[in-house]
């Protein structure tokens, strides 16, 4: 994607979100395998030209992409298992077991127990042949060979955290098999995002701006990152309060060391950057505006409402982002408290920002978010992976904002019914880019809300099933989108 000026939305277009691990399938979560092909034909089949998803990293104990034990190293539960057994290092019987009791939520429980012991099982099986692929692949990428050699210490730890490890030398059939996920991993997603692109489906990756402290980056990179002399943080990321939390989200992630990371020409987030880009169209970066300003919490603090505003990377960066991202689509997440600070550096480089529907009503009569204040170089929602569903907002909205909202909609019949309106007038925006999750095209509640933030149980779970993805009329989004140049 490319404009005049590097940066901005050339084209109309229109998209739906949803994770990997929320496509259908057999296996407990999503996967790479058949049925993610078959979602870029339903994408396709629709006149839609995006999917966006979510970080493709590992996830953390209460199943977040949004702190991982590296920032380059992929989820090993969405590696296709049939493909495996393709190349006989699974067989029948082992593919039986593992599939799953239901296919409505992802069996986390159960992944976690028996995903990376059939992975093993699996990767004892490689042959010479794949052996020599895979330990090229392995040599190709250096942060990709960090984040292998620390999962391999951190199993041979009990996988305990890096900093209370006692041993320091990692078994070399531990090295082996998380270079045989990776491997796996990375040459099963090229192959799905060859056929997106046949089908002209570009994908969108999901930058989280900061790393768990706990991480192959941190481990292996320690000077780039605010530490004490112990190497424990100084003070970590979060944000102050807002609309999702009445006492701000104390996330706890390490914060950059961005003088070190400036003298070095941002040479760890180049390659990041670099990395995310190979593997997608164009990607958003997560809390843009703390890279203008970010909330910078004391370690020891109990809420982040202890925090204080600093200084971030500002223009340098974003000059760096441009110059590495050449032209492809970078979005900039530009939600919550916003100054014109924030507002001038996204503009700096030229780079969308987010609107999202449900932040339309809250009673600001010039709010960015209402849509006839969209301007062209930006990304419409109905909602993000952190909001309710479109119904599930409609439901718990006050009757007169609802009344309000569905007037300035243009809908007067039974709020119920009100979706496909809601859909309609966000296709007609002005908005370069529309992106619906998918829940929002089936009319769900808020029982298949991806997240609550704030909340650290019960997320991250939704699934769709294929027979739900059959009930959307593909033909109805398909003249949709033609109708208006999308």
């Amino acid at each position: 994607m490319s404009s005049d000026k590097k940066g901005g939305i050339a084209k109309r277009g229109s998209g739906v979100l949803l994770p990997v691990s929320a496509l259908p399938g057999k296996y407990s979560c999503g996967t790479f395998g058949k049925e993610a092909f078959d979602f870029i034909d339903f994408l396709s089949d629709c006149g839609f030209s995006y999917w966006q998803v979510l970080p493709f990293c590992m996830t953390d104990e209460y199943n977040s992409p949004y702190k991982s034990f590296s920032a380059f190293a992929g989820n090993p539960y969405f590696i296709d298992l049939i493909c495996l057994a393709e190349e006989e290092l699974l067989t029948e019987e082992e593919l039986a077991a593992a599939e799953q009791k239901t296919p409505y939520v992802c069996e986390y429980d159960r992944l976690g127990k028996e995903r990376l012991n059939l992975l093993r099982l699996a990767s004892s099986r490689a042959d010479m042949a794949l052996k020599k692929k895979i330990n090229d692949f392995a040599k190709a990428d250096k942060n990709l060979s960090d984040a292998c050699k620390f999962l391999a210490l951190k199993e041979a730890n009990g996988g305990l955290p890096w900093y209370e490890w006692e041993i320091f030398e990692y078994p070399e059939d531990e090295l082996f098999f998380w270079q045989f996920v990776q491997y796996f991993f990375f040459t099963q997603w090229a192959k799905i995002s060859e056929h997106a692109a046949s089908r002209g489906i570009k994908i969108i990756g999901d930058i989280p701006i900061y790393v768990s402290y706990d991480s192959a980056d941190v481990y292996f990179g320690r000077e780039l990152f605010l530490t004490d002399r112990e190497g424990k943080p100084s003070s970590v990321a979060g944000v102050p309060p807002d609309y999702f939390s009445a006492d701000g989200q104390l996330w706890g992630n390490p914060i950059y060391n961005w003088k070190k990371m400036k003298a070095n020409g941002y040479e760890w987030w180049r390659a990041r950057l670099t990395h995310e880009l190979s593997l997608f169209d164009g990607v958003r970066i997560d809390h843009f505006r703390g890279l203008e300003s970010y909330w910078s919490i004391p370690a020891d603090a109990k809420t982040a409402k202890d925090g204080h505003w600093e200084k971030g990377p500002g223009r340098s960066f974003v000059k760096m982002l441009s110059e590495v991202s050449d032209g492809k689509l970078i979005i900039a997440e530009d939600l919550g408290v916003i100054t014109d600070e924030v507002a001038a550096l996204r503009e700096y480089g030229n780079l969308p920002g987010m609107k999202v529907l449900q932040f339309a009503f809250l009673g600001d009569p010039d709010s960015p978010h209402l849509p006839h204040n969209y301007v062209r170089n930006c990304v419409a929602y109905t909602g993000t992976h952190d909001n309710n569903t479109l119904l599930g907002w409609l439901w718990e909205l006050d009757p007169d904002t609802r009344s309000r909202m569905l007037e300035y909609m243009g809908y007067f019949g039974n709020w119920e019914a009100s979706l496909p309106t809601l859909i309609r007038r966000m296709l007609a925006s002005s908005a370069g880019i529309v992106i619906f999750p998918l829940q929002d095209l089936l009319g769900y509640g808020s029982d298949t809300r991806l997240n609550r933030p704030g909340c650290a149980e019960g997320n991250w779970s939704y699934r769709v099933t294929s027979d739900q993805l059959s009930q959307i009329d593909r033909k109805k989004y398909a003249y949709m989108n033609c109708l208006y140049a999308r």
